[in-house]
């Protein structure tokens, strides 16, 4: 599988940013509206919650989640649904556009980290609006390398599975039964957006 530089996870991020940018400018008020694949988000919370990285501080998300008695899900809810709710659709797509080269990452040298926060969450917005994603090779690169605890992470279980893709160099898993998938597939469910493909019962 082919390994982004940090140079090229950047650039990727970026490209990303200004295409999601690209995608809100045309979104009507009922879109906005729209309900995402986040369970209980519409667009509108979506897109606040990927300006979080500009419109909230470390220490403000630390106060936040401490507030959440130490949970970090609960922290970013709370936050989401605060900026969708303070600021106009406006407002948000004014933020997107102004974040596109934002250094962000969700930790030290996470540059795969900030890709990924990009692409997952804008599948969560373009998917249930039947709007175009990221090429197979950019969705790859969100995932690649993931390790079981990572996938544990969306509380995903690849036991027994190998995922390869049958549009890019993508495999995840290392089980002995092979499954064919569109790398987009691969990726919702990595991030739990899909459910993990039921093992075939063999003899």
């Amino acid at each position: 599988m082919t390994t982004l530089s940090d140079t090229d996870l950047y650039d990727a991020t970026v490209a990303e940013r200004t295409r999601m940018a690209g995608l809100l400018d045309g979104l009507t008020p009922e879109q906005w509206a729209a309900d995402s694949l986040c369970a209980g988000w519409r667009i509108r919370e979506v897109v606040a919650h990927l300006n979080m990285t500009d419109t909230q501080t470390f220490e403000e998300f630390g106060a936040a989640v401490a507030e959440a008695g130490g949970d970090v899900n609960v922290a970013v809810d709370r936050t989401a649904r605060a900026d969708a709710a303070r600021f106009t659709d406006a407002e948000l797509l004014a933020i997107q556009h102004a974040r596109v080269a934002s250094r962000w990452t969700p930790g030290p040298g996470a540059t795969q980290g900030a890709l990924a926060h990009e692409v997952i969450h804008g599948l969560d917005i373009t998917i249930p609006l039947g709007l175009p994603g990221p090429a197979p090779e950019v969705l790859a690169a969100t995932v690649t390398g993931s390790s079981a605890e990572g996938l544990g992470f969306f509380g995903v279980d690849l036991a027994g599975l190998r995922l390869a893709a049958d549009d890019s160099d993508l495999v995840l898993g290392h089980g002995p039964q092979d499954v064919a998938l569109p790398t987009l597939e691969i990726v919702l469910i990595a991030t739990g957006r899909r459910p993990v493909p039921t093992p075939t019962v063999v003899g």
